[in-house]
């Protein structure tokens, strides 16, 4: 079994208040939930307007497919307008570790 995870760094565009920052964060993690089948959340930055912290976690059983999978999570979170990517970091964990 393999575990991995993304933590991105997004900074965000136009944005001005907290309910704003909200209608650009969710629909990222609700795409990267329903495209890709990992778990997400906003994990960072969540008094702070301008800024968005995202982790997300992937199991499978084949090494290859989760790389796979991470990485085009981490497409569609780059190719979006409305961020800017700043960081990601990744990890993978098997269970034997």
């Amino acid at each position: 079994m393999y575990v991995g995870t993304l933590s991105f760094d997004l900074l965000l565009g136009d944005v001005r208040s907290l309910k704003e920052k909200r209608s650009v964060v969710r629909p990222i993690i609700a795409e990267l939930q329903r495209k890709h089948a990992v778990s997400a959340a906003e994990t960072g930055d969540q008094d702070l307007y301008r800024r968005a912290g995202i982790g997300l976690a992937a199991v499978s059983g084949d090494a290859g497919h989760l790389t796979d999978v991470l990485d085009r999570c981490e497409r569609l979170v780059a190719a979006r307008p409305e961020v800017e990517l700043l960081s990601v970091r990744r990890r993978f964990h098997r269970d034997d570790d």
